[in-house]
């Protein structure tokens, strides 16, 4: 089932504890440009599905990358993506959409996310895996 757009930056509004709406956009919009570099055919439709359309549009035409970035890297990126933003702040900008994207998918969904990218990226959704 498809998150509503406001119900879903409310939420990202929420856990990144963000003065406004436009900062919680801010964020869901690098984050998911950047995740959809790394998630590859059904699983990237299949969340895509299940997202607000904009959003969907950015993860189904994100931004490039040449490789899978380990979470450090990526954290390191979204910093470079966001004005302002530090590796600490975009690691909070991360943890509160990738947790409220977390919520749209399910778990099945989640584990199939998860096995396309490198250890590590279940903290940055704030569903750590057992090992």
């Amino acid at each position: 089932m498809t998150v509503r757009r406001e119900a879903f930056l409310n939420r990202v509004k929420e856990r990144g504890e963000y003065e406004t709406p436009q900062e919680a956009e801010r964020a869901a919009r690098v984050v998911l440009a950047l995740l959809g570099a790394h998630l590859v055919g059904d699983v990237r439709a299949q969340l895509a599905a299940r997202l607000p359309e904009e959003f969907a549009l950015i993860l189904l035409n994100p931004l490039q990358s040449a490789e899978p970035l380990p979470p450090e890297r990526f954290v390191r990126a979204t910093a470079a993506w966001i004005e302002g933003a530090t590796e600490r702040t975009a690691a909070w900008d991360i943890g509160a959409v990738l947790s409220t994207v977390a919520d749209a998918t399910g778990d099945d969904l989640l584990k199939q996310i998860l096995l396309q990218l490198p250890a590590g990226y279940d903290l940055l959704f704030g569903r750590p895996q057992p090992t």
